[in-house]
């Protein structure tokens, strides 16, 4: 499980704002860069993120397809608060078609010292 604190700067990801509600966030490792552009709500929590297209396979076929997320149900858990529920998938034009969704029950945090 990965902690918001990993979309922190100083975990190495980069953002650029592309409008009052959404932003870019760009992570480099090694030659591989990968972005999503992240939409937030009014209260300023992540709402949905979205990647143009991230390959997958179906019916056989490898293709590119819009990648989403959203996340949901923000509360404080052992301090920080986080979305306890997200989701995402593949946008299709039939719907979304979902590669996990799930809901954070317990967490403990490990903070440096």
């Amino acid at each position: 499980m990965r902690y918001p604190t990993a979309l922190l700067p100083s975990q190495g990801v980069s953002w650029e704002a592309i409008d009052d509600n959404s932003a870019r966030g760009t992570l480099t490792d090694g030659k591989t860069t990968a972005s999503l552009v992240f939409r937030f709500n009014a209260e300023g929590t992540i709402d949905t993120f979205r990647a143009d297209a991230r390959y997958a396979t179906f019916d056989g076929k490898l293709s590119a397809m819009p990648w989403v997320g959203r996340m949901r149900d923000y509360a404080v858990r052992d301090g920080m608060y986080i979305p306890p529920y997200g989701e995402v998938g593949w946008e299709r034009l039939e719907g979304t078609w979902l590669y996990y969704k799930g809901r954070v029950t317990e967490i403990e945090y490990e903070f440096a010292s």
